[in-house]
């Protein structure tokens, strides 16, 4: 519950929840306000008066709350009354400050008023809709022991109070505080953090509740870590005990304690998404699902520490365990996994490291006399690992879990610092380096939870020379892509500007030619139809076009969430808003629009340049020669050669267009530069790049190709004034962008011998990047820049790239 808009949504739940039921509401505060409380506290206890500032904050997220939620009279009660309770907190934030005394007793009533604040402006709001509201503090009914902010209930005490309670009360919907309780001796307590949800499990143990939900921000328990895997998906319904090890390893939609006496009583636990009511969600109760398979969920612990006591004396010798664990204890440390040699050389314990230093001291005074006999070592503390764990109680009595786990994380160079297995069977933990998290989720929720063989569907338009030499290319390539890259890539559907053809299986690379040929009429809309209409997972859409058109079908096949793979450059080189709405497309639709061929063919520019910028860097100015056409041309141009004859080889040899003054115009190289400094972050449009022609006017209005060839005889002493006066200073001409603060333009240069671009030969490309990471001595990038094949290449590996994500 962030702000109104969210609160106004928990209200619009709850009021259509409560036709059917009579309904008991544990509340949470609203989000981060926890934390801020506890910063606040801690800043008054430090006498830093910034604790105000933290106050206020608190202060204007709940009037702002309040104001937007209840409007007409009521309104002026609701702000007054919550007006009161924050002059409450001020006073009480006030005497820390003066006092300097923020203990446990005293947290819990600073943490406690984000729930008493909650729960009332919910509770004011709601009884407009549904009067048949009361609310009641929780404070007066969980009784507790003088734990104060991780207190433990009094269970008999408890349930008698919310029994007599609930049994008098009448009323559709009760709003009750969460988190917050009350010890017998009458002083404040909490539940610890999470306890909202664990207040629930009691009230609902207690009146025999026939269904526990909780609602938060996500549609359930998911197979690992959303934010950490994004291949992670919701479990509709796992058993008590597989929730109780996930909460336990760190799934933080629910609070571990919150299990058990919904456990105790069968009482299913329904965990569902404010955002989405009418998501699935997940349901835990006495089954498990068979359809989890053997492992259910992934989960982790972060900020663990390992502790090991070790020594040739503890072999043999009784105790030591018992010793070590009640040392522990007594300190209230937590130990979350436990692990020992069957040697009996060592035990190792993990918990959490903040309470690392004390442990040491502890377990080190507990051992003080075999340390000084060297029986044992002093107590070895390992910081900075994390917990990573698989659960499932199908993998009970299933060999080779463990096998595949450890294989797994192995073959990802993730070090296992310790294992442990319950007796149970229904998790297997390893204590990694917390760097490796991310990592070995990933992994091991790729081994258990997807197929191991993503089949990519593959659509092209296009089928000329470059689409015919991709398609031998994906042919020759197919059994090597499933072996090492776990990819099958299937083409099921072709395309020509007449003609198309489709297969559900894909089609037969042998014969895709006759296929087509009897294929059946086609537009660029029955194309998309068709494509949609298969339906086929990981579909992609490949462009091998010159044509405006079709570059304007991309954004229907994004909203299909059909990724994009262009070669076509109108798309990235047209209106700005155009290209930025493709962007914005592809992260709604999770489809990737991929165009690296774009630019350099088969040289990985784009990509590179996106690194540099995701990884933080800033590209100050771009230096380039993007057309293997223009470089061909003014390489084999030449005394021997005329500029006629170097022209007419490039286009025999297919380095230009049908038409070469679509590369001579420099246009190409125009688009070329705007989409790098677009992808650099700047906002360019193709009117921005200043393109200094080096052809004669004349040249480009002729009639047809062969009129444009004859101008080029015309305008021979043009173009032999050109060659001659770059010779006579001792350089050499090339095509060049630039890009810089901002700005690009294109051009014929002369280049001198000790630049980059002097000894560029044939067809090759050459990209400079100046950046922040690389001011004086550019990133560059040099290869084939023109050709069928390297452009197919580039294409394929466009295609291989989104199935690898």
């Amino acid at each position: 519950m962030a702000n109104a808009k969210n609160v106004k949504k928990v209200v619009e739940i709850l009021k259509s929840e409560s036709n059917t039921h009579n309904l008991a509401v544990v509340v949470s505060a609203f989000g981060g306000i926890t934390d801020k409380l506890l910063e606040a506290g801690t800043l008054a206890n430090s006498n830093d008066k910034a604790y105000l500032k933290a106050f206020e904050a608190v202060y204007e997220r709940h009037l702002n709350i309040a104001n937007e939620l209840v409007k007409g009279h009521q309104k002026d009660t609701l702000v007054q009354a919550v007006e009161t309770k924050l002059n409450e907190l001020k006073n009480y934030l006030d005497g820390v400050f003066l006092l300097g005394e923020f203990s446990n007793r005293s947290e819990a009533i600073v943490l406690g008023f984000g729930e008493q604040l909650s729960s009332y402006i919910i509770y004011e709001t709601l009884k407009e809709k549904v009067p048949e509201t009361v609310l009641k503090d929780s404070r007066e009914l969980i009784i507790t022991n003088n734990s104060f902010t991780n207190a433990r209930v009094h269970r008999k005490l408890t349930h008698e109070r919310l029994s007599d309670f609930f049994n008098s009360v009448k009323a559709k919907i009760t709003i009750l505080p969460g988190f917050i309780s009350k010890s017998k001796t009458g002083d404040y307590t909490t539940l610890g953090r999470g306890g909202s949800d664990y207040t629930a499990a009691i009230i609902a143990s207690a009146v025999k509740a026939s269904v526990l939900e909780i609602w938060t921000d996500v549609s359930g328990m998911y197979t690992a870590n959303p934010k950490l895997v994004r291949q992670a998906y919701p479990i509709d319904q796992i058993s008590y005990e597989e929730a109780m090890e996930l909460s336990h390893f760190g799934a933080k939609v629910l609070y571990p304690p919150t299990v058990q006496p919904a456990l105790q009583n069968q009482i299913p636990i329904h965990i569902k998404n404010t955002f989405e009511p009418n998501a699935k969600g997940t349901l835990i109760s006495q089954s498990h699902s068979s359809q989890n398979g053997l492992i259910t969920g992934i989960s982790h612990v972060d900020g663990i520490a390992l502790l090991t006591l070790e020594g040739g004396g503890m072999v043999g010798v009784t105790g030591f365990a018992s010793r070590l664990f009640s040392a522990l204890s007594k300190a209230e440390i937590n130990v979350v996994v436990i692990t020992q040699a069957s040697s009996e050389h060592s035990i190792s314990v993990g918990i959490y490291s903040d309470e690392a230093e004390l442990a040491k001291t502890v377990v080190d005074q507990e051992f003080s006399i075999e340390i000084s006999l060297k029986r044992i070592k002093p107590l070895q503390v390992e910081n900075d690992l994390a917990i990573v764990a698989v659960v499932g109680s199908a993998m009970k009595n299933h060999q080779g879990v463990s096998g595949k786990m450890f294989s797994a994380l192995g073959q990802n160079n993730v070090n296992v610092r310790a294992i442990a297995q319950g007796s149970s069977e229904l998790n297997i933990s390893a204590v990694i380096s917390k760097n490796d998290i991310k990592k070995a989720l990933t992994t091991l929720h790729s081994r258990f939870f997807e197929k191991q063989i993503k089949t990519l569907h593959l659509f092209i338009v296009g089928i000329g020379n470059v689409g015919g030499i991709l398609i031998e290319q994906i042919k020759q390539q197919q059994e090597y892509l499933k072996e090492h890259l776990r990819l099958n890539l299937k083409i099921n559907g072709v395309s020509n500007s007449k003609q198309m053809v489709f297969d559900a299986e894909g089609l037969d690379l042998d014969h895709w030619k006759t296929r087509l040929a009897k294929g059946e009429p086609r537009t660029n809309d029955t194309f998309f139809q068709k494509v949609k209409a298969l339906n086929l997972s990981n579909s992609i859409y490949l462009d091998i076009t010159a044509n405006e058109a079709v570059s304007k079908t991309y954004t229907s096949y994004l909203k299909e969430s059909i990724s994009v793979v262009a070669c076509n450059k109108i798309a990235s080189s047209s209106d700005y808003q155009s290209y930025r709405e493709l962007k914005i497309l592809s992260k709604a639709y999770g489809a990737s629009f991929l165009f690296e061929t774009n630019v350099g063919a088969g040289l990985p520019v784009i990509n590179t340049l996106n690194n540099l910028v995701d990884s933080g860097d800033e590209i100050h100015s771009i230096q380039a020669v993007l057309s293997g056409s223009l470089n061909f041309i003014f390489n084999g141009f030449n005394d021997s050669n005329s500029f006629y004859d170097v022209v007419k080889q490039a286009q025999k040899e297919g380095y230009t267009e049908p038409d070469p003054r679509i590369d001579l115009s420099g246009a190409d190289v125009a688009r070329k530069i705007l989409i790098l400094a677009r992808e650099s972050g700047y906002k360019l449009n193709f009117e921005d790049i200043e393109n200094q022609s080096f052809l004669p006017k004349s040249c480009m209005e002729a009639n047809s190709v062969e009129g444009f060839y004859e101008t080029l005889k015309t305008h021979a002493e043009h173009f032999e004034a050109l060659y001659t006066s770059a010779q006579e200073k001792g350089q050499r001409l090339k095509y060049v962008a630039e890009f810089n603060k901002g700005k690009a333009k294109v051009g014929l240069k002369e280049v001198s011998p000790d630049h980059p671009f002097y000894n560029l030969e044939g067809k090759d490309n050459i990209v400079l990047f100046y950046t922040s990471r690389y001011p004086e001595q550019p990133m560059i990038i040099k290869g084939a820049g023109a050709g069928a094949s390297v452009t197919a290449s580039g294409l394929l590996a466009d295609v291989i790239s989104i199935g690898k994500k």
